[in-house]
């Protein structure tokens, strides 16, 4: 029966109604439960049964609850003093390349993991690296080793295109983030380098020094591998130059066969010198961006001088000293954000694959260098 305000006696008073917050024992008294279930059940944790959590979680946002974010400080500062009381857990750092450690002379991979390591450190996690190439391990059998052990955090990282597109595990039981975009399935949480952004950075930057015809050097399978967001955002930021003045990508291997894309875990990959030379040659590029593995050795043979034949701007740049400019790739941060975002998912007890999976892109560090000066005033033409 409701009193003169219209306020059932059994409700605890809306936040609208007064500066009373909900609490966790007004919500358990009207679901009549206890406040430690209501507070599991926020917590979303998987020792309540589903269809409870559910009906609480629904009960606390119908009644307008809000965390108290002072108490919500105390109890993260509580768990991570009984952490440090407590075995460390263990993160999963599941790879598949072709070898067990392959991944390590790799671009950016080694990275990815280092930045991970840290972040799992500083949070007071373990990451265990685990690779699905053991002889005899299938994808099921790991994820039963890692259920055993009570590994619930899993990072997905360095699998190469040519093996498994699919990762096949009881995902029910764990929290997954991926680093990159391999496997496809399943849809999973993931973390990359912005490749689009990386080099619309960089083709801003050469035409703000005054170069207008610009060429792009990519490995066709690198591209593929981040979704063609190399050749996306390259094409984007060339309709600001005059079409006269635009030079096509140089993408190679060519097309067919595709089984020749297939080789980011061997190594070093170069284009063919013969193709490289005949699309130089034929249009006379101001500045070359690209890797510098891919085309320096080659230029070198050729004799073409950098800055005085052509500018060059590099989009994985490791070299720091300012001989050359381009974008240097936050590899580490990559790996450190994968792991506080499964961290996170850890704590709030989120498990499966989840229905809206994220992307979350880092960005790149634009820094000058030697093999790309600015053109003079005279030489620049306006777009």
């Amino acid at each position: 029966m409701a009193d003169k305000q219209g306020n059932s006696p059994d409700m605890p008073d809306s936040p609208n109604s007064g500066n009373k917050r909900v609490t966790l024992a007004d919500i358990a008294k009207a679901d009549g439960t206890h406040v430690t279930t209501v507070s599991l059940a926020l917590r979303n944790s998987s020792r309540l049964p589903e269809a409870t959590r559910k009906r609480i979680q629904a009960l606390a946002e119908k009644m307008g609850y809000t965390p108290d974010p002072m108490l919500h400080a105390l109890v993260s500062y509580r768990e991570r003093t009984r952490k440090r009381e407590m075995p460390t857990q263990v993160i999963a750092y599941v790879t598949n390349w072709t070898t067990r450690w392959g991944w390590k002379n790799v671009t950016a991979h080694p990275d990815f993991y280092e930045g991970a390591r840290k972040a799992a450190e500083q949070l007071g996690y373990k990451l265990e690296h685990f690779w699905l190439r053991e002889p005899g391990l299938s994808h099921g059998h790991l994820s039963h080793i890692l259920e055993s052990r009570g590994i619930q955090g899993l990072i997905i990282a360095s699998h190469t295109r040519e093996i498994d597109d699919s990762l096949m595990f009881d995902w029910e039981h764990f929290s997954a983030v991926k680093i990159d975009f391999f496997p496809h399935y399943p849809e999973l949480h993931n973390v990359t380098n912005n490749q689009c952004s990386i080099i619309r950075l960089a083709m801003r930057r050469i035409m703000q020094s005054g170069y207008r015809k610009i060429g792009f050097v990519m490995h066709r399978g690198w591209d593929h591998s981040v979704d063609h967001m190399w050749s996306a955002g390259f094409l984007v930021e060339q309709q600001l130059i005059e079409e006269a003045e635009r030079i096509p990508m140089f993408l190679f291997p060519e097309p067919e066969p595709i089984s020749a894309w297939f080789n980011e875990s061997k190594g070093e990959v170069f284009p063919s010198p013969e193709a490289f030379k005949e699309w130089y040659e034929k249009w006379k590029p101001e500045v070359i961006v690209s890797r510098s593995g891919f085309v320096l050795p080659i230029m070198s043979e050729m004799g073409i001088r950098i800055p005085q034949d052509v500018a060059f701007v590099d989009l994985f740049l490791e070299d720091t000293s300012g001989q050359l400019a381009g974008v240097r790739q936050n590899y580490e941060q990559v790996g450190a954000s994968a792991l506080e975002i499964l961290a996170g998912q850890l704590s709030q007890n989120k498990r499966g694959i989840p229905k809206i999976p994220t992307a979350t892109y880092v960005e790149g560090t634009w820094s000058d260098g030697l093999s790309m000066p600015e053109k003079p005033s005279s030489t620049r033409r306006n777009s």
